[in-house]
């Protein structure tokens, strides 16, 4: 364990964005000193990081969508260098997206990208073991730190639903293959029988119009599109919900991975369904604080739905132990008091 009293925040990523917020607003509660160089062009982080370069023990590069930031931060900066890759463009864009051809120049240069990443960093933060597996596999090495991704619990926390004849599930994130919305489209079209179930699916992404024409050919009527929501917005949309959704995807992707909505529900204390991965057994246990079905199933999806819909008492007691689990291993706090101890 390093001696930190203070670190350098930097790069271009988003302050608001879940994962950043996270891991800022931990630092600040185990007593550490951020300080930000956060700006979009390369000349004016390089400005900023002038007046704080000798005012700092390691620091973050934070996540965005950049790779270049790291090599950035090497060129100017001669303390420890943290990224926090969060995961890997090369996976996201030639595995799961299929937006760049394997064989392909671009393919490359995003490998690359990665690679060069982890080979400057002295420690390269990711959110599950099955990540870290992917990365070694892929990219080699062998630093790397296991770091929750957590939820903000200020903003995302307990809310009483209010009464109603509805049982509502919500969805929320981008429309990217990981998720598997098809699976939940076609769960909804299976449902339309029971006519107190509603869904509402907040966001928008690569696959919206492809999911929008799958409902339009399914004729499906029990569902809200709702475009994406300010996080305000979407804790309302989350505290009237009786079940919300985690991922289904088929991909491999799918498996490495506990998403930001999993992490923002259970700390609303509602029951989630999700598929049955690696990655989420690292953290949860099915029917006790979540409900697993099988990955890129919609019958199967069916039936766990009709479960906690029909067993109040197991819905409540799955929403109880996953906001226990919450409190217990994925506090902003605790997140990244574990995170120091291993830097």
């Amino acid at each position: 364990m390093s001696s930190i009293n203070t670190i350098c925040y930097f790069g271009d990523f988003d302050p608001n964005y879940s994962r950043n917020r996270v891991l800022i607003k931990g630092f600040k509660e185990n007593n550490i000193e951020v300080l930000f160089v956060n700006a979009k062009s390369i000349k004016e982080l390089i400005n900023k990081h002038k007046d704080v370069e000798n005012k700092y023990d390691q620091l973050i590069v934070g996540y965005s969508d950049n790779q270049f930031m790291v090599p950035i931060a090497k060129l100017i900066s001669n303390k420890p260098i943290i990224w926090d890759a969060f995961y890997s463009l090369y996976d996201s864009w030639v595995n799961d997206k299929k937006l760049v051809s394997r064989n392909s120049f671009k393919s490359k240069y995003y490998w690359l990208l990665d690679w060069l990443s982890i080979k400057l960093a002295n420690k390269v933060l990711l959110d599950t073991n099955e990540h870290i597996k992917y990365f070694k596999t892929t990219f080699g090495g062998n630093k790397y730190i296991k770091v929750l991704v957590g939820s903000d619990e200020s903003v995302f926390l307990p809310k009483v639903k209010e009464q109603s004849n509805s049982f509502v599930i919500h969805f929320h994130g981008k429309y990217i293959p990981l998720q598997g919305i098809e699976y939940i489209i076609e769960a909804a079209k299976a449902l339309e029988e029971y006519k107190d179930i509603k869904f509402n699916l907040v966001g928008s992404g690569q696959e919206h119009d492809k999911i929008i024409k799958l409902a339009s050919k399914l004729d499906v009527n029990n569902i809200n599109f709702i475009s994406k929501q300010s996080y305000s917005d979407l804790t309302k949309y989350i505290s009237q919900s009786d079940i919300c959704l985690g991922i289904f995807g088929k991909g491999q992707k799918t498996t490495r991975v506990i998403p930001n909505k999993v992490y923002e529900a259970i700390a609303m204390q509602k029951a989630v369904i999700t598929a049955n991965t690696p990655a989420i057994n690292e953290l949860f246990k099915d029917k006790e604080n979540i409900l697993l079905c099988n990955q890129a199933d919609s019958k199967d999806l069916v039936e766990k739905i009709l479960l906690l819909r029909n067993d109040s008492k197991l819905r409540g007691d799955i929403a109880d132990n996953g906001y226990k689990l919450f409190k217990e291993k994925c506090l902003s706090k605790i997140i990244v008091n574990k995170l120091i101890n291993e830097l």
